[in-house]
């Protein structure tokens, strides 16, 4: 009987020294990895990690740290208010974690229209959301920011479309670049409206605008439905991807539920010396707490190569 008081006792201690310490304690006890960081930087969502962390993003921080990653992404990161926005940074730079991508819309004009049209419509908002993306950027303590061309524009030809296309993202970088930020250009499969579609494309794209502010975002999900042969493509553009994004096809949930070896990708990827982030763009393929906890052993089989 004293025993069992003394353990509960030196429990409840060890919990209360830990809350002091402004550790936060989790309801649960997934940690396979104890904490141990992954070759290359997975970067998570508000939302992963909800069943187990809480609804709050800045617990789901806490507890993705505890998984051994070591990034985040957001992509409505400008659609949050200010307060939001500086707790996150200074919880990421506490944690010692990055910021991923945001995307540079107010409004998503860019699922509306195109910069394709040249029209100065479309280029202002471009230049408007650069603007703001700067001070965003410098709360979050971000790098890379992802821009969407938009739609075709049917009326023009596709080389005057791309010229077009260029001359709003040589604004934008502009903008970018004197604060060492990147703008990286995503190539999507979602409608075959889309005017960036493979990488190719964009790879052309990007050695026209000549700016380390304007590179590829290559979306592993995307360009596999575009196009495949993922590792080859990613060799020929290698030298303007700045990011990289993951999603398994088909069915865009974590790496091991579809038809893509990620193993050989990741190792592909580690091979060629990239330290930047890999952005977790996709769906859980599982449900609550369960889905949540596959998801990390997801990344932890495709880490294994």
């Amino acid at each position: 009987m004293i025993r069992r008081r003394f353990l509960a006792q030196s429990s409840l201690a060890a919990l209360g020294t830990l809350a002091l310490a402004g550790k936060k304690v989790f309801a649960h006890t997934y940690q396979p990895d104890n904490n141990k960081p992954f070759r290359l930087d997975y970067a998570f969502h508000d939302g992963m990690f909800v069943n187990l962390a809480g609804k709050s993003f800045l617990d789901q921080i806490r507890f993705g740290h505890d998984q051994g990653f070591r990034s985040i992404e957001d992509n409505g990161m400008m659609g949050r208010n200010v307060q939001e926005q500086e707790q996150i940074g200074n919880l990421l730079a506490r944690l010692g974690m990055r910021m991923g991508v945001f995307v540079i819309t107010s409004d998503s004009w860019h699922w509306k229209t195109s910069l394709a049209t040249g029209k100065q419509e479309w280029k202002g908002k471009m230049k408007k959301d650069c603007q703001t993306a700067v001070e965003v950027a410098k709360r979050v303590n971000a790098k890379w920011m992802t821009v969407v061309p938009g739609n075709y524009e049917r009326s023009l030809p596709v080389g005057l479309q791309t010229g077009n296309v260029i001359d709003a993202l040589k604004m934008g970088a502009d903008i970018l670049a004197p604060h060492g930020l990147t703008m990286v250009l995503e190539p999507l499969s979602d409608n075959p409206d889309l005017f960036l579609r493979y990488s190719d494309q964009t790879y052309e794209i990007c050695r026209a605008v000549a700016s380390p502010a304007c590179k590829i975002l290559y979306d592993i999900y995307h360009m596999q439905r575009n196009e495949g042969n993922l590792i080859a493509n990613m060799e020929k553009c290698w030298e303007e991807i700045g990011y990289i994004q993951i999603g398994d096809n088909p069915g865009r949930k974590e790496p091991g539920t579809g038809e893509i070896n990620y193993r050989n990708v990741f190792r592909h990827i580690y091979q060629k010396g990239y330290k930047g982030i890999m952005g977790m763009e996709h769906g859980i393929a599982g449900q609550g707490k369960a889905g949540e906890e596959a998801l990390v052993k997801a990344y932890r089989d495709a880490d294994a190569f």
